[in-house]
């Protein structure tokens, strides 16, 4: 696992010496970088998630620099307004589509539209799955993400590094954790939820984890669009179920920090308060509210993406096709949308818990001291 991570740091250097540069040009003017003024589509899911309007704005601004013009859309996780969009982009004359999916297998008919129109489509941190008319994927390494969700959850209850080597006179437990995955149709909640059972089940096989519920199964544990007060709602379901005896919550495997701050509303309704015994939680995305939660304790880390990153190799991306050229890719194998596998680009996951919140987001300038009441 060290090698993977190694080797995908590599790749994410070399790619963003490739596709971070050039000069810039205003919105719809030529500009350096390859780019001829064309149109470029960009459709992202939602803005209720701060996540997705950072990665819409590092797109755009990725695009713009090499002289583009963009048409950036949010659907508002309303599929059919998605589909509308992207035709529309289609009908305005895009050369080229980057779509953050908010159902990967609801797009195929659009995508046969953008095909017949030679339009290439750049499938951004989700995967397009059903459809042969998607060309690339950038996303983070997924997998990893989940490996790093469990590691971080091991690491608070005094088990593991967040490397997830063993650490001495580590405690015997048990302990009592539940676990949260996210939304079913997208493909990368399984990549997020498979790593971390991975590591997970043999300390659920010896006794040290407990799922007391006994809702191990992805569809057990899915949250419907990522939402947080469904997983509210479920966390509420769960205390009330499994641990009106007395026994606590020790630790939640959440695998975005919006689901984290819903679990967080639920725990303290049931009377936990940030202390020795409240549970270890963990997250995804380093949104503001969490990393103030992890600073106050209530959440205990978040595995930080870093979209400025990923919407440089995705524009990258999106630029080499239409210069004719082939973009970078480091994963050939991984990505099986069910009718080809799509050549992706993975970047890597930083974990950050409260003794890393200044050097990998300050320090990074992701986000300021400020913002973030340092």
């Amino acid at each position: 696992m060290k090698i993977k991570k190694i080797a995908i740091a590599a790749f994410a250097v070399g790619a963003l010496m490739l596709t971070g540069c050039s000069g810039s040009g205003d919105s719809g003017s030529g500009g350096e970088g390859g780019g001829d003024g064309g149109l470029i589509g960009v459709a992202m899911p939602t803005k209720s998630s701060e996540r997705w309007i950072q990665d819409g704005d590092a797109v755009k601004k990725a695009l713009e620099d090499q002289g583009y013009t963009v048409d950036l859309q949010y659907a508002e996780d309303d599929i059919p307004t998605q589909v509308s969009q992207i035709e529309n982009m289609i009908t305005k004359g895009a050369e080229a589509l980057i779509v953050a999916s908010i159902d990967g297998t609801t797009l195929s008919e659009v995508l046969q539209t953008a095909a017949d129109s030679d339009i290439p489509v750049i499938a951004y941190d989700r995967l397009i799955k059903g459809t042969e008319n998607v060309d690339y994927y950038a996303t983070f390494d997924n997998e990893l993400v989940g490996n790093q969700q469990a590691w971080t959850v091991l690491n608070g209850l005094g088990l593991t590094d967040l490397e997830g080597n063993p650490l001495p006179d580590a405690p015997a437990g048990p302990f009592n954790i539940e676990l949260f995955a996210g939304s079913l149709d997208d493909n990368n909640a399984f990549f997020f939820f498979n790593g971390a059972m991975d590591v997970f089940q043999p300390f659920i096989d010896d006794g040290t984890l407990v799922v007391k519920s006994g809702q191990t199964d992805i569809e057990q544990a899915a949250t419907l669009r990522w939402d947080g007060e469904e997983a509210q709602s479920r966390m509420e379901n769960l205390i009330t179920a499994n641990y009106s005896d007395g026994s606590k919550v020790n630790a939640v495997l959440s695998p975005y920090d919006g689901i984290s701050r819903g679990i967080i509303g639920a725990l303290t309704d049931a009377g936990y308060s940030v202390g020795d015994e409240w549970p270890i939680i963990s997250g995804q995305d380093a949104e503001v509210d969490s990393v103030k939660a992890i600073l106050s304790g209530e959440q205990y880390a978040t595995i930080f993406k870093d979209t400025r990153e990923l919407a440089k190799v995705a524009a990258g991306m999106a630029v080499s096709v239409l210069n004719g050229e082939e973009p970078e890719t480091n994963d050939t194998t991984t990505y099986d949308n069910d009718v080809k596998v799509v050549p992706s680009y993975l970047l890597a996951p930083v974990p950050v818990v409260r003794d890393n919140v200044e050097s990998a987001l300050v320090d990074t300038g992701y986000w300021t001291a400020e913002e973030l009441g340092l």
